[in-house]
């Protein structure tokens, strides 16, 4: 089986895993990954990414001529497209842009054009609610169309595409896994020694944004309710709420116990996440005051949860958006912005020893069947072969 992936996501070395791993899953599988010969990263200024080709055998990166460098959705590509298309002649042509990207469609377009026959499919994260105005609603209407399969990335994402009038078949999982021979169990006494945290100590873990909608607030609130338990609270990012925690910490009477520490580069965060006694994201949805719906942003995975189940760390998750599913029975769930049922949960974990080692074998068992970049590109490469065949 031929597959081309087109994505802007595969400039980035770690990001090609998943399909490393999917074009060694059996003989004749060949995977093309097309990325954009130059890209701008959101939020960093003046920096270009120049992606190189590589041939890796069965798998290769391929950098086309682009238009827009920065922006997703407005992402096309130039002439070589088309002889690249013509010599490889895909069985599937998978895009990674969403329902309403132009890549998308011009992909669909010249499937048809050079009569390749291959199977149409998008993955998209979006997991909320929206309206479109012409013309995009019209180049909506024809990519769903046109698409012999989708992948989101979430339930509710494939819910609001059927809701849409998608009537095909669409997988639940997610873009990246997890690489479970960096994120694995290790003990890091020199580290925690480094940070102040003894031998025994629960360790309440946090990796990811600094802001409002990760649900930091929350989790001060229900560690604040357990002011007279012994704990430690490992902060591990940033974000414009740094200032704030530091200030709510100093006013309870717990900075002592927060441990700050500043984004560290992606082979570093297992190490921080194995001195955690359980890695909490407690995310919160972002609603419309007026209408009660939400309009700006829920959970659309959370991938630090199987990062931490790999590492057999006890995860906690608030409800907001794909975290239950992600969680399954090998964790603990509590409602969004609830502090005092998250401080239930936390107590749940530190007076029950026996009872957070077997959740995090649990974990480690889910991540393993269903998480990992060899096992997303066993059930990605399931979902192309039904659709080649019917």
């Amino acid at each position: 089986m031929k597959i081309l992936v087109a994505s802007h996501t595969y400039i980035v070395d770690l990001n090609c895993e998943k399909l490393r791993a999917l074009s060694q899953l059996e003989p004749g599988i060949e995977v093309t990954v097309v990325v954009p010969k130059c890209w701008k990263p959101g939020g960093v200024q003046n920096k270009v990414i120049t992606t190189q080709y590589r041939d890796e055998d069965a798998f290769k990166i391929v950098p086309i001529t682009n238009f827009s460098q920065n922006h997703q959705g407005l992402l096309t590509f130039g002439a070589d497209l088309i002889s690249l298309l013509n010599k490889f002649r895909p069985h599937i042509i998978h895009v990674e842009q969403g329902s309403r990207g132009l890549a998308y469609t011009q992909m669909i377009m010249l499937n048809q054009l050079l009569n390749l026959k291959a199977k149409n499919v998008f993955f998209t994260w979006w997991n909320l609610p929206y309206e479109l105005k012409l013309p995009i609603a019209l180049l909506e209407k024809y990519n769903l169309k046109h698409s012999h399969g989708i992948i989101s990335g979430n339930q509710d994402g494939a819910t609001i595409l059927q809701q849409r009038g998608y009537q095909g078949k669409i997988k639940v999982m997610p873009q990246l896994g997890v690489d479970e021979s960096l994120f694995t169990p290790r003990p890091e006494p020199e580290l925690a020694a480094s940070l102040g945290i003894e031998r025994g100590e629960f360790v309440v873990g946090f990796v990811g944004r600094f802001v409002e909608e990760k649900g930091l607030l929350t989790l001060l609130k229900a560690l604040v309710i357990l002011r007279d338990k012994p704990w430690k609270l490992l902060l591990l990012g940033r974000g414009k709420l740094q200032s704030e925690i530091i200030e709510i910490a100093t006013e309870n009477n717990i900075h002592d116990r927060l441990i700050l520490v500043e984004s560290v580069p992606h082979d570093a965060v297992p190490n921080y996440i194995n001195l955690m006694s359980t890695l909490v994201l407690p995310s919160e949805t972002t609603y419309n005051i007026k209408t009660l719906t939400a309009i700006g942003w829920k959970e659309q995975f959370g991938h630090v949860l199987i990062e931490a189940m790999a590492c057999k760390v006890p995860v906690i998750g608030s409800d907001s958006g794909e975290i239950p599913h992600v969680i399954g029975d090998a964790g603990l769930v509590f409602p969004e912005g609830d502090a005092q049922a998250l401080a239930n949960c936390l107590v749940e974990l530190m007076e029950k020893p026996e009872f957070a080692q077997g959740i995090s074998a649990k974990g480690y068992e889910r991540v393993m069947e269903k998480y990992t970049n060899k096992a997303l590109a066993r059930q990605q490469l399931e979902f192309y072969q039904e659709l080649v065949s019917s």
